[in-house]
């Protein structure tokens, strides 16, 4: 695949970078294909066979995320009913293969989630994506994501907007992942998957204005 990409690329050098974007979105990537991509800082997802590719999260993507793990883990280590975990690799399947934000996972799914080759097999019951800027990749985050992350058995979704300091909240509803409310920064954030956790949304934004 990937000696495929490099042809049609070559055949297409003076194509435009959109027509060469839509190049690689037409071709069916596999974890395989991921395992001899370049090490350039980016990062390499697939869903349903499709590549998506993030460039390097900037200072407040990054910021937010360990906020709100942080938060996370301090509540699993006073509880000790899971884990909290940064960036995780996720293999669903060989042609669904990525990397969320933050992720809480029970002891109990960690023990058949996580298999020999040290990656996560299963969804973790938390997931959390911050958005990063662009069009395409609130699309990733808000469409296909969660369409991934609700037919993989996911508890609950939260969506982080830091630039509008808000928390989409997304929960298992007859068998789909739906909106159950959006949080601003003043509000506070339960889950049924946490008992006795909550903080306010704004505990995730503390240093950005």
């Amino acid at each position: 695949m990937v000696q495929l990409l490099q042809l049609c690329l070559q055949r297409n050098v003076g194509a435009s970078i959109a027509d060469r974007e839509k190049i690689m979105r037409t071709l069916h990537w596999t974890v395989r294909d991921l395992e001899l991509l370049p090490d350039d800082g980016n990062q390499y997802e697939i869903v349903d066979g499709e590549l998506y590719v993030s460039r390097q999260a900037d200072w407040e993507h990054q910021f937010v995320s360990g906020e709100i793990f942080s938060v996370l883990r301090t509540w699993s280590r006073q509880t000790g009913m899971g884990v909290a975990n940064l960036a995780p690799g996720i293999v669903f399947s060989d042609g669904s293969n990525v990397i969320p934000d933050v992720v809480w996972i029970s002891h109990e799914r960690l023990q058949t989630a996580l298999q020999a080759d040290r990656k996560l097999h299963t969804t973790p019951e938390l997931v959390v994506e911050v958005l990063s800027p662009g069009a395409e990749n609130e699309r990733r985050d808000r469409e296909v994501k969660l369409k991934l992350y609700s037919r993989r058995n996911a508890k609950e979704y939260w969506i982080v907007n830091w630039r509008e300091r808000t928390l989409e909240v997304y929960r298992r509803q007859d068998g789909v992942l739906e909106l159950y409310k959006t949080l601003n920064e003043d509000d506070r954030v339960e889950s049924p998957l946490l008992p006795e956790f909550g903080c306010r949304v704004g505990e995730f934004f503390p240093a950005i204005r």
